[in-house]
């Protein structure tokens, strides 16, 4: 029992420790090699265990720890961590099974050093993600997040009220409760084409430089810079906000921003990035509309 448990985090530290430092010399990128193909092949190599339920007590232990030294590093964020591992369990699990099968219909005498065992499963790893990352090292998705909300304020008022903003305070979502980056501050420092827009976040900052104003109207502006803890993967590209008068006293406001990820696959992580920049949306507009009626009374 010893020997398994201590095989099986030797393995699973060998195979994470190896993710990493490739990552980190952007040798492999945030892909199908890391996020599917390194867990599926622990769980492929673990499941040939005499203890096989030790080997996941092993798996899940080191993989936990790994991940806390991660965040306490500053390396990532809690919420793409638990995003994270959903996923890599899953693929883990899929391995782990797969090898079951395979050898329950192929049985053969159980392997007396398992550590032998991982260099084929390694070595495939390291070239999986080595051609992934050749051929798509700048593969980035771009993406637009959009968000609405009807004011009963002009879009002049609202205009003037979102532009710039001294403090941002509003009902925290789920997310931010863990780590999303929360917004704290947008100071405009010029209001006109070229000035610059710095948002102060809970962990970093983001500027932004204005490419089109009209006031009341539009607000658009690339992001020039940004700092938030982590998030390599993540890039911002542009902040817009569209004023559109309904009536003589109300208006709609939209929020749009576009931002690039090299996240994969795509199907699992862009839902929930979209959700997280929703949820920054939503921050922001009930701020805004607890200033407006700070403002005007209505």
């Amino acid at each position: 029992m010893r020997k398994e448990l201590s095989q099986s985090i030797l393995i699973t530290l060998v195979f994470l420790t190896c993710g990493m430092v490739l990552l980190e010399f952007e040798l492999i990128g945030f892909g199908f090699s890391f996020f599917t193909f390194l867990p599926f092949i622990i769980g492929y190599v673990l499941g040939q265990g005499r203890l096989r339920k030790f080997s996941l007590y092993g798996f899940a232990f080191t993989l936990i720890i790994f991940l806390i030294l991660l965040i306490l590093g500053g390396l990532e964020g809690m919420v793409c961590v638990l995003m994270a591992l959903i996923l890599i369990f899953a693929m883990f699990l899929a391995g782990y099974i797969l090898m079951r099968v395979m050898s329950y219909f192929f049985p053969k005498e159980d392997d007396e050093n398992l550590i032998k065992s991982t260099a084929l499963p390694l070595i495939l790893f390291v070239f999986s993600g080595l051609i992934e990352n050749h051929f798509y090292a700048h593969d980035k998705e771009i993406i637009s997040v959009k968000t609405e909300m009807t004011l009963p304020y002009t879009a002049v008022e609202v205009y003037e009220s979102i532009k710039s903003v001294d403090t941002l305070i509003a009902t925290k979502s789920f997310l931010m409760k863990l780590d999303l980056p929360i917004p704290n501050k947008c100071i405009l420092e010029k209001e006109e084409v070229g000035g610059l827009r710095t948002c102060y976040f809970s962990q970093g900052t983001i500027t932004e430089k204005i490419t089109e104003l009209e006031k009341g109207k539009v607000l658009r502006m690339d992001v020039i810079d940004y700092q938030l803890t982590g998030r390599k993967w993540l890039g911002f590209k542009e902040a817009i906000y569209y004023f559109d008068n309904i009536g003589q006293d109300s208006s709609k406001i939209t929020r749009i921003t576009t931002y690039t990820s090299e996240l994969k696959p795509r199907f699992y992580w862009e839902p929930l990035e979209r959700m997280g920049i929703t949820q920054e949306h939503d921050y922001v507009f009930e701020n805004l509309r607890n200033d407006l009626m700070k403002k005007y009374g209505r």
